[in-house]
C-alpha cells in the first residue's frame, strides 16, 4: 500500500474556486481500490475548520511564518485530511487567494510558502505515526515542498510528483523575501527556484520534481511551446523526459444525470426535453428553433468570452439561443447584460450556483467551451455524460477529450462533439453554423448525444496512471 502526501491550496466539496479543488477531491476516491492511500493537506481556512470531524492535532510548528501552527488530522466529506491550523494566515474573511475588494491577499506568498513547509514537516518528521510515500504537490502554492524538505532534512527526501493545472499562476515573490520565506539563498539560481530576480514556486516544484504532470497530454505538448508556457517553456523543455499528461475525469456519481436530484433524471438524449423547457422557463428565453447553448465559466479572456461575444449573432441568426452562468472580469460581466437585455434568445446569471449549473448541463443542448487555452476542462466532460454536444477550441484537455464531427468521424460513428481552430471570433462563429446545421439533422445529433453519453469520463483510467507513478516511485526510494 503507498501512502501519498496529496498537498493543495483547495479541494471539493470543502473549499473551491475551481477545476483544481475537483481533481483533489475526487483523486482519494478514485485510487482507494488500487493500492494507494491518499490524506489530503489543506489550509485551515474558517470554511473548512467548520466541517472538520474529530481534529486531533499530530504535528506542531512553533513559528510558522509569524505564528504557531498546528496540523490537524481530521476527517470531513469522506476525505482524510491533514488540516495546517495556522490562524495568522488561514483564519479570515474574504476569498482564499483574494481580499473583499478582488484583489490578491499580501502575504499569499508566506500562507502557502507555510502550506509547502507544513507538507515538508509532514514528509520528514511525520503526522503522528504516518507518514508519506510519496508527496504529491498541486500548483504552484505547493511548489516550495522540496525547498523545505531540502531545508528539514538535509539530501534524504521523500519522492516528489508535481502537477501542474493551470501553468499562468508562478507563485511569485521578490527576490528580498528570501530570508522571510526561510529559503537557502544559495538556491537562489537558475538550477531551483530564481525566475528573472524573483522566487518562484512554480519554478522550485518543476526543477525539483522526481515527476510532473499536468492535466491532458496535449496541454503537456502545449506548456513545451512559446505560446503556451508561459515564461515557463524552458523548463518544460528540459523536465521533458520527466512530463507526462493524464487526463483529469469527473465524480460520476455527483454528475450522473440518471440519479442526479437536481433535474427531471434520464437515462437516453430523448429525457432531456423536459429539462430544456424548465431551463429555458428559468432564463426567461421562449422556445426556439435551434439549439440551446450553455455556458457555465469564469467570465475572462482566457474563457474566450470576448471571442464568444463577438461570434454570438452567427448563432443567434440561426435562431439559436444562449443561457449563461459566470462571473468574472466587469467589462465582459456589463457587455453580457447589455446582449441579453438586446437579445430574447440571450439568457445571463451572474455569480454562481452549483445546482443551476446540473439544470443547465441536463438542460441544455450544447455545452460552450470556446477557451483559448485550457489545461484540460471538466466541463465538456460534464456536457458528454449528460448528452450535450460541447462545442470547444482545438486546445488542450479540449482537444483530447471531445472528437470532432469531421465527415470521416460522423461516418464512422465516432464524433461527440465540434472543434474549431483557430480559437479566434471568425473560427467560433463557423463553428456555430456547423453546430446548428448538426441540431437540424435530428438523427445525427441523437448520435452525437448518445456518442458522448457512452465516453468514459470518470477516473477509473487516469486513476491507473497516477497509481503507476506513485507505486514506481515509493518503489525507487
Amino acid at each position: 500500500m503507498v501512502r501519498v502526501l496529496s498537498v493543495a491550496s483547495e479541494c471539493a466539496p470543502l473549499i473551491k474556486t475551481g477545476g483544481l479543488a475537483d481533481v483533489v477531491g475526487a483523486l482519494p476516491a478514485a485510487l482507494a481500490g488500487l493500492g494507494a492511500t491518499l490524506r489530503t493537506m489543506i489550509p485551515g481556512y474558517p470554511q473548512v475548520a467548520g466541517q472538520l470531524n474529530k481534529p486531533r492535532t499530530v504535528a506542531k510548528i512553533d513559528n510558522l511564518f509569524g505564528g504557531p501552527a498546528r496540523i490537524l488530522s481530521a476527517e470531513a466529506a469522506g476525505l482524510a485530511l491533514l488540516v495546517v491550523d495556522a490562524p495568522h494566515l488561514f483564519d479570515r474573511e474574504g476569498g482564499i487567494y483574494l481580499d473583499a475588494a478582488g484583489h490578491d491577499w499580501p502575504d499569499n506568498p508566506l500562507r502557502f510558502a507555510a502550506l509547502s513547509y507544513a507538507a515538508a514537516h509532514v514528509a520528514v518528521h511525520g503526522a503522528g505515526k504516518w507518514r508519506p510515500d510519496v508527496v504529491h504537490g498541486h500548483d504552484w502554492q505547493a511548489g516550495l515542498v522540496l525547498e523545505y524538505m531540502h531545508a528539514l532534512g538535509g539530501d534524504a527526501k521523500t519522492p516528489f510528483i508535481f502537477t501542474i493545472h493551470n501553468v499562468a499562476f508562478h507563485g511569485n515573490a521578490p527576490g528580498n523575501m528570501l530570508e522571510q520565506l526561510q529559503l537557502d539563498p544559495w538556491r537562489f539560481n537558475a538550477d531551483h527556484f530564481e525566475f528573472w530576480g524573483q522566487i518562484s514556486a512554480l519554478k522550485a516544484g518543476l526543477m525539483g520534481a522526481d515527476k510532473i504532470t499536468t492535466v491532458s497530454q496535449t496541454y503537456a505538448e502545449e506548456l513545451m511551446t512559446d505560446t503556451f508556457g508561459m515564461g515557463m517553456e524552458g523548463v518544460l523543455r528540459h523536465r521533458q523526459a520527466d512530463l507526462t499528461g493524464i487526463v483529469n475525469g469527473i465524480d460520476t456519481d455527483v454528475w450522473n444525470p440518471a440519479t442526479d436530484p437536481e433535474i427531471q433524471s434520464y437515462k437516453t438524449p430523448r429525457g432531456k426535453a423536459a429539462n430544456k423547457k424548465k431551463l429555458q422557463a428559468a432564463f426567461g428565453l421562449e422556445p426556439a428553433g435551434g439549439p440551446l447553448c450553455v455556458l457555465i465559466s469564469r467570465l475572462t479572456s482566457q474563457k474566450g468570452i470576448d471571442l464568444l461575444i463577438e461570434a454570438l449573432p452567427a448563432l443567434l441568426d440561426n435562431d439559436g439561443q444562449l443561457a449563461l452562468l459566470g462571473s468574472g472580469e466587469p467589462a465582459l460581466e456589463v457587455a453580457l447584460h447589455k446582449l441579453a437585455a438586446a437579445h430574447p434568445n440571450v439568457g445571463v446569471q451572474i455569480g454562481y450556483d452549483e445546482a443551476l449549473s446540473h439544470r443547465m448541463m441536463a438542460g441544455g443542448d450544447a455545452i460552450l467551451v470556446p477557451s483559448r487555452f485550457e489545461p484540460c476542462g471538466l466541463t465538456q466532460l460534464y456536457g458528454l455524460r449528460y448528452g450535450t454536444v460541447p462545442l470547444v477550441g482545438l486546445t488542450g484537455g479540449l482537444a483530447d477529450t471531445v472528437i470532432n464531427a469531421s465527415p470521416a468521424a460522423l461516418s464512422s460513428g465516432a464524433a461527440t462533439g465540434v472543434q474549431f481552430f483557430p480559437v479566434t471570433a471568425g473560427a467560433l462563429g463557423n463553428a456555430f453554423h456547423r453546430l446548428s446545421a448538426l441540431y437540424a439533422a435530428p438523427k445525427i445529433w441523437a448520435q452525437l448525444q448518445r456518442n458522448g453519453m457512452k465516453q468514459a469520463v470518470g477516473w477509473e483510467r487516469s486513476a491507473v496512471e497516477y497509481h503507476a507513478l506513485y507505486a514506481g516511485l515509493a518503489a525507487s526510494d
